[in-house]
């Protein structure tokens, strides 16, 4: 099993819509995956999960986070415990028991199931309690307090536990474009992460932020490490955090362009930047397993690079990947989506393929942590 995340500093890159569609795409490749959705913002939750059943999970689960989990557990029978428990429950309620400083939780509720191979654990607004919970007891790390070693661990933990569960071969973190403490914590326990970049200067400006951040993050993990023993170094995954590539995504199209990726010449040439700006940013020792052609070229070529206008929309409202909403057509389609869809379904179903290219070429890129 391996843990990964898509992460970038710059928002409004369509990092949710990448990773929701990559995330089917790696289930369609005979793989079991699991998303968690750790940004405050809920946005891949609310692709994946209709706002009715988000309100049944929130509302359920509303005086554990409000009221304190351990108070009002007590004021339950377990059977009433149980039957909560033993459902589909947001990420702030399975990291609750921490965020208060009590015990973990006995048993896991099941994460929502969105097909047979692809789950998801989903986030909630209140998730910066915990990020508060994470800054407060940082500085405890350096001595090995067990509380700050299970806070700023437990969402790489949750993973690891939920693979054991069920069978996962890819947990996918979802963050927020924050360089907080939260982010910090996941992206420097999960097993790798890659930028989804638009061709502008303020991608160029992110990934500048994330290095700058990934050096300074692991300076501080390095430390320690040599302060912590071995058997709690065991808390954390063997190395630190290493990264995979970047991709260019939900870029405008310019048919008259000239360059090989058919962007105008404005965006190619922050595009053509991407790479030099990775070299000079991010330390060679996160990166030294993948070779010159791969650190230059976007993963999976130009599979996934160009924008797809209104589908993503379309693949939200329906919960749908976009290769599966003509699925849904035309008897599962509302009345005023059908003339739009009619003569797209191609287009539509032609996306597929792309992002499961796309997840190949990732997926040799993360068997290289191996090497």
């Amino acid at each position: 099993m391996k843990v990964i995340s898509v992460f970038n500093n710059k928002g409004g890159v369509g990092k949710t819509t990448l990773t929701y569609h990559i995330a089917h795409a790696l289930s369609e490749l005979g793989n079991k995956v699991l998303m968690i959705d750790a940004d405050p913002q809920c946005n891949l939750t609310i692709y994946s999960i209709k706002e009715e059943i988000i309100h049944n999970i929130w509302s359920e689960e509303d005086c554990f986070i409000d009221e304190g989990f351990e108070s009002t557990k007590k004021i339950l029978s377990p059977e009433d415990f149980h039957k909560i428990n033993n459902t589909t429950r947001s990420l702030h309620y399975l990291v609750k028991p921490t965020e208060e400083g009590t015990g973990d939780l006995e048993n896991l509720p099941p994460p929502y199931k969105i097909t047979p191979s692809l789950d998801i654990i989903p986030g909630r607004l209140s998730l910066h309690l915990f990020e508060e919970k994470i800054a407060g007891r940082w500085t405890d790390l350096y001595r090995g307090e067990p509380l700050a070693l299970r806070t700023i661990t437990k969402i790489r933990e949750l993973s690891e536990k939920y693979s054991e569960i069920n069978g996962y071969d890819y947990v996918i973190v979802d963050t927020s474009p924050s360089l907080g403490a939260l982010n910090k914590s996941i992206i420097s326990t999960v097993d790798g992460f890659f930028i989804p970049a638009l061709p502008d200067l303020f991608s160029l400006y992110g990934i500048k932020n994330i290095g700058k951040a990934l050096y300074s993050w692991k300076e501080e993990f390095d430390i320690i490490y040599k302060l912590i023993s071995t058997e709690k170094r065991k808390n954390f995954p063997d190395q630190f955090v290493t990264f995979l590539g970047y991709t260019i995504y939900n870029a405008k199209k310019y048919s008259s362009s000239k360059n090989e990726w058919n962007l105008a010449e404005a965006h190619f040439n922050y595009a053509k930047q991407i790479p030099e700006t990775i070299k000079e940013n991010i330390n060679t020792t996160l990166r030294n397993h993948l070779n010159e052609e791969q650190l230059v070229s976007p993963i999976g070529g130009q599979q996934v690079m160009l924008t797809h206008n209104t589908f993503p929309s379309m693949a939200q409202y329906y919960h749908q990947p976009m290769w599966k909403v003509p699925d849904l057509f035309p008897n599962n389609i509302e009345s005023e989506h059908i003339n739009t869809l009619r003569g797209s379904s191609a287009k539509y179903r032609n996306t597929g393929p792309a992002y499961r290219e796309f997840v190949s070429d990732l997926i040799s890129r993360i068997r290289l942590l191996d090497d």
